[in-house]
Formats: C-alpha cells, sequence, structure tokens
C-alpha cells in the first residue's frame, strides 16, 4: 500500500494530479484544498496517500494534511459513503470545520455541501461523532469562545425578559452543562423551561 509520495508535479487538472517519483507518474486524486495547495506543474510535492484498492481499480487519493487523510478515511467507513462522495465532502469544507460539524451536529452544515443530503449528514454524525480525532488547540479556543458569546446573549435575553440576572444564569449554567445543541434558539428555550419548571 501507497502512504506517501514526494516528487515533482507533473500535471495539475482539477481535484486530480499526476505526480513524479523517480520517473514514476502517480496519478492521484485530491480534494479542492490540495489542489490549491500545491504549486504549479514542475513544483516539488509531498502528499499523505490512501490507496483504494476495487476489483476492477486501484486508485489512489492525496491529501495536504494529516487531518485531511484521517477524515476521508472515516468518511468511507460511513455505510453508503464511497471515495468520490468523501472527496466531494472535503472539497465542500474545511477540513477543521468538518470536524466541528460533525462534533455539534451541524446538519445544517454538512447538508449545504453538494451532493450531502439529509440523511446522508445524519448517517455521517451518528458513525463519527464519537469517533473523531481530538479536537486541537485552536478548535478549542474557537468553541470556548462561541459558548461565552451564546452565554451572554442568554443572560442578555433573559434581562430583557425581566429575568434578575442570578436566577438566570445559574438557569443558564444548568442548561449549558447538559446540553448537546449549542446554537441559541434551543438553549433559550431549554432555559425558560428551566425558569418556569
Amino acid at each position: 500500500m501507497i502512504a506517501h509520495l514526494s516528487g515533482t508535479l507533473l500535471e495539475k487538472h482539477l481535484q486530480r494530479l499526476v505526480v513524479d517519483v523517480g520517473g514514476v507518474g502517480y496519478e492521484l486524486h485530491v480534494p479542492l484544498s490540495t489542489f490549491y495547495e500545491v504549486g504549479d506543474p514542475g513544483a516539488g510535492v509531498s502528499l499523505r496517500v490512501h490507496t483504494h484498492v476495487r476489483d476492477d481499480a486501484i486508485q489512489l487519493f492525496g491529501f495536504g494534511t494529516p487531518l485531511e487523510l484521517d477524515l476521508f478515511e472515516r468518511l468511507i467507513g460511513v455505510n453508503g459513503i464511497g471515495p468520490k462522495l468523501a472527496l466531494a465532502v472535503l472539497s465542500g469544507i474545511e477540513a477543521g470545520d468538518l470536524a466541528r460539524a460533525i462534533r455539534h451536529a451541524d446538519l445544517g452544515r454538512l447538508t449545504s455541501i453538494p451532493g450531502v443530503g439529509k440523511k446522508t449528514a445524519e448517517r455521517i454524525v451518528v458513525e463519527l461523532r464519537d469517533r473523531l480525532p481530538p479536537p486541537d488547540a485552536a478548535e478549542v479556543a474557537a468553541a470556548g469562545s462561541e459558548a461565552s458569546d451564546v452565554r451572554a446573549d442568554l443572560v442578555s435575553a433573559l434581562g430583557n425578559l425581566g429575568y434578575p440576572r442570578a436566577a438566570a444564569e445559574k438557569a443558564i449554567d444548568r442548561v449549558l452543562a447538559l446540553a448537546e445543541a449549542r446554537t441559541f434558539e434551543p438553549l433559550l428555550r431549554d432555559v425558560l423551561k428551566v425558569l418556569a419548571g
């Protein structure tokens, strides 16, 4: 199995590269992110590779980052998703955004990717949510920032509705500790239920 290729870029076509390694040209299918990151023909290139073997063909898929390769391999493990659709998914969303969308079950973001319908998005979330690599520090910081923004919006909304700040904050903290959803409207509904109960 080929896991890595370093060589000279011979040809560059949309989502397809030909890389010369020691006089042998390897054709690799790549997501758009990798396509735009590699240089022009003649430039040196180094790619992580997934070798996909079928009865009638052997295909190579190239990726610029370990996360892209990891997500591709996890996607093709999802029932009903083959290499072509997995490549389309990675071409339609940045790898870090894809991981975030899966972790937060953001079906709207997933279905905005061409070729991904609601059922496919749900399957991706169900099968991959708990099997993704841990988020990196930047992703954790971004998520923390988003959560604090939503919390501030909830405090403000409840203040506008006439709830005392201390009671509102206590209810918000209780809901945030248990909630999987991190968007404003469902959280507000849950907090109002706590305050009413």
